[in-house]
C-alpha cells in the first residue's frame, strides 16, 4: 500500500513539473541590432548563461537562442546581460591548486556579463561554479577584468593575494570626495564593489542602473513538524529459521522541527533541509514457536529514535500563494533505550536485542499554502535497526504523513 501511495504521488507531481513554466517579459537584441521583445524563461541563474528560452507571445512553443545569435537580453526591471569578447583570469583560488604567478594568466572569450551597476561607469559580474570575476568599462570603453588574484609566495608556504583591482578603481574612477582609504578598504565581493560603483556614478550626477539588488527574500524557514507513522518491522534470525517476526503496521506520533535554509538562485526553487525528529515505535506479537519451551514466543518491540533526515527540496510554483516540493532526504537514525525482547509464554527472558540503527533514504511530496501551512507523504526505504547483530536481519519500514506550520 505504501508503495502504491508513493508511486501515485510522484506521478502527480511529475505532471506538475511538466507543466511548470515560468516566462517574464524581456527582449534580446540580434546581431542585426534588432531589439525584439518577447517572454523569457527566468532561471534566475546561478551561473551566467550562454543561452535561454524564449517565446514571443504566451502560448507559443518555447525557442532555444544562444550568445552566438543575440549581443544582449534582459528580464523587465530585474536583470540584463551582454555579449562581450572580454580577457578572463580563470585562475583557481582551491588551496591545493594556488599557482606561483602573481600576475593573471588571461584567456579570450565570447561571455554572457550581467550588468549589475549601469552608468557613466558600469560593473558586470561573471560567475561559473565557484569562479567570481567582475568587469568595468567607462564612456563606453573596452570592459576589462577588475584583478584578484590569490597565489602561492615563492617558497610556497604561504598564501598572497594580487589586489591590483584597488589600484585600477583608484585610477580609473576619480572623485574628488574618495579618499585612498576607502579603496584600501574594498574587497574583491560583490557587494563592496556595487556600493563603490554606486558612489562613483551619483558622484558624477548621472542616472543609475542598478540591477545587483535583489529583491528581499526570506531565506530561512523554521517549521513545527508533528506527524503521523505508519510503521512495520519484520526480523529473521539467519541461523535459524525459528524466528521469524512480522510487527504488523503500528500507528505512531512523531514531531519535528524543520530547519529549511533557501538557496539564494533560481527562483527561491531549492532548499536544504535540516529536521531532527522524535519517533516511537512500540509493538507486542505473540507467535508459536516449538523450540521454545512453553511452544509461545512474545516478542516485545521498544524503538524510541531521534532521526535527523539532511534533505535536498525543490519547489513547484502553483501560484503565488500555493506550492508543491519534492524532498530527497539522507536519514541518519540516534536510537535511545531501545531494544527487541522476545519472552517465554511464562513471561521469563529467552533473548534481548538492543537497537542500533544504519541510515537510510527518503522521499517525500508535499504542498505548502501561504509559506504558513503544509502537508507531507513521506516514504522511507528499508532501515536495519539491528546493524550489530551478523546473525539477524531487519527491514524497519515507515510512511508518514506530516503536518506543518511555519514560526517564521
Amino acid at each position: 500500500m505504501q508503495k502504491q501511495l508513493l508511486f501515485l504521488f510522484l506521478t502527480i507531481l511529475c505532471i506538475n513539473c511538466y507543466s511548470q513554466v515560468s516566462f517574464e517579459k524581456g527582449y534580446y537584441i540580434d546581431n542585426n541590432n534588432q531589439k525584439i521583445k518577447c517572454l523569457i524563461k527566468n532561471l534566475d541563474w546561478k551561473n551566467n548563461p550562454s543561452e535561454f528560452k524564449y517565446k514571443l507571445l504566451e502560448n507559443d512553443k518555447p525557442k532555444n537562442i544562444t550568445i552566438k545569435s543575440i549581443k544582449e537580453f534582459g528580464i523587465d526591471n530585474v536583470s540584463k546581460y551582454i555579449r562581450s569578447t572580454v580577457n578572463i583570469d580563470r585562475s583557481s583560488e582551491s588551496i591545493q591548486k594556488l599557482s606561483n604567478e602573481k600576475k593573471p594568466l588571461f584567456k579570450k572569450e565570447n561571455l554572457f556579463l550581467k550588468i549589475l551597476i549601469g552608468g557613466k561607469s558600469n560593473l558586470y559580474e561573471y560567475v561559473d561554479g565557484n569562479l567570481n570575476r567582475y568587469f568595468y568599462s567607462k564612456d563606453g570603453t573596452n570592459i576589462k577584468q577588475l584583478i584578484f588574484k590569490m597565489y602561492k609566495t615563492n617558497d610556497g608556504n604561504n598564501i598572497a593575494k594580487n589586489h591590483r583591482f584597488r589600484q585600477q578603481l583608484w585610477a580609473n574612477l576619480e572623485c574628488t570626495t574618495f579618499k585612498m582609504s576607502k579603496i584600501k578598504n574594498i574587497n574583491y565581493k560583490k557587494n563592496d564593489l556595487i556600493r563603490f560603483f554606486t558612489e562613483y556614478n551619483k558622484c558624477g550626477n548621472v542616472n543609475l542602473l542598478n540591477f545587483g539588488v535583489k529583491e528581499k527574500r526570506d531565506l530561512f524557514n523554521l517549521t513545527i513538524r508533528p506527524r503521523l507513522n505508519s510503521s512495520s518491522l519484520e526480523i529473521q534470525n539467519t541461523v535459524s529459521n525459528s524466528i521469524n517476526i512480522d510487527s504488523g503496521n503500528e500507528i505512531g506520533f512523531g514531531f519535528g522541527l524543520e530547519a529549511e535554509f533557501i538557496l539564494p538562485f533560481n527562483k527561491n526553487k531549492w532548499a536544504i533541509v535540516v529536521e531532527p525528529t522524535y519517533k516511537s515505535f512500540k509493538s507486542k506479537k505473540t507467535g508459536k514457536n516449538n523450540n521454545v519451551s512453553g511452544g509461545q514466543l512474545i516478542t516485545e518491540i521498544n524503538y524510541n529514535s531521534i532521526e535527523i533526515p539532511i534533505s535536498l527540496r525543490h519547489y513547484l510554483f502553483l501560484n503565488k500563494s500555493s506550492k508543491l516540493f519534492i524532498n530527497a532526504s539522507y536519514i541518519f537514525d540516534f536510537s535511545s533505550k531501545s531494544s527487541i525482547e522476545f519472552k517465554r509464554a511464562d513471561n521469563s527472558s529467552y533473548k534481548s536485542l538492543d537497537i542500533i540503527s544504519r541510515p537510510n533514504l527518503g522521499l517525500g511530496i508535499g504542498y505548502k499554502q501561504n509559506d504558513k501551512y503544509s502537508l507531507e507523504i513521506r516514504y522511507q526505504t528499508d532501515r536495519e535497526v539491528l546493524s550489530e547483530y551478523i546473525t539477524w536481519n531487519s527491514e524497519y519500514k515507515s510512511l508518514s504523513v506530516i503536518f506543518g506550520y511555519s514560526l517564521f
